[in-house]
């Protein structure tokens, strides 16, 4: 395999990567949530674990801890936003793993905005579905994710981990030839 095709194998490994985790945490994060619209209004309020977990549905129109809830609009259009600049970033970086935290993070801010659109009953002003009762807070697999892929970054940012590789290093598996001084795959 030359280089050119070695180099053009990595991208769509991460874009494969980052596809995957977004189609299989998005179809997660929606299936739990209808199966909470679906289960638990009966039920009103169900334990998983004492004092640490409930199943609760709250339809949330703010953002975390139920703020902004006036601004719902606001939060979607930040929302959007966000996904964009993930989706901008995920391509741009040459590291598998910011390529999953930012995959990670998209999901999460998909999925919630998902919800705004859906459950919308004016421009942009939909609430989100959340079912997972911390007892100080109520949130969702979306939230999860956002919550992951932030610590997930704060680690890789603490540990220098290169958001992208300089042009002159050489990559996995490239060796330099060295009567050429070139590099080889």
């Amino acid at each position: 395999m030359n280089q050119l095709d070695s180099k053009a194998g990595r991208p769509r490994t991460r874009v494969a990567v980052f596809a995957c985790i977004v189609i299989a945490a998005l179809a997660l994060d929606q299936l739990t949530k209808w199966m909470a619209e679906t289960y638990l209004p009966a039920r009103g309020s169900l334990t998983v674990i004492p004092g640490v977990l409930s199943l609760t549905l709250v339809h949330n129109p703010g953002a975390s801890l139920g703020l902004g809830s006036n601004m719902t609009w606001l939060i979607s259009l930040l929302a959007c936003v966000a996904c964009v600049v993930l989706l901008a970033l995920a391509w741009r970086t040459t590291s598998m793993a910011w390529t999953v935290c930012l995959a990670l993070a998209f999901t999460g801010a998909l999925g919630n905005l998902i919800d705004r659109v859906v459950h919308a009953d004016g421009f942009l002003n939909g609430k989100v579905v959340d079912f997972l009762d911390y007892g100080w807070s109520v949130g969702n697999v979306a939230d999860v994710y956002l919550m992951v892929a932030a610590v997930g970054i704060i680690v890789l940012v603490l540990c220098n981990v290169p958001f992208r590789a300089r042009p002159d290093e050489p990559g996995p598996g490239d060796t330099t030839d060295a009567t050429t001084g070139r590099r080889t795959a």
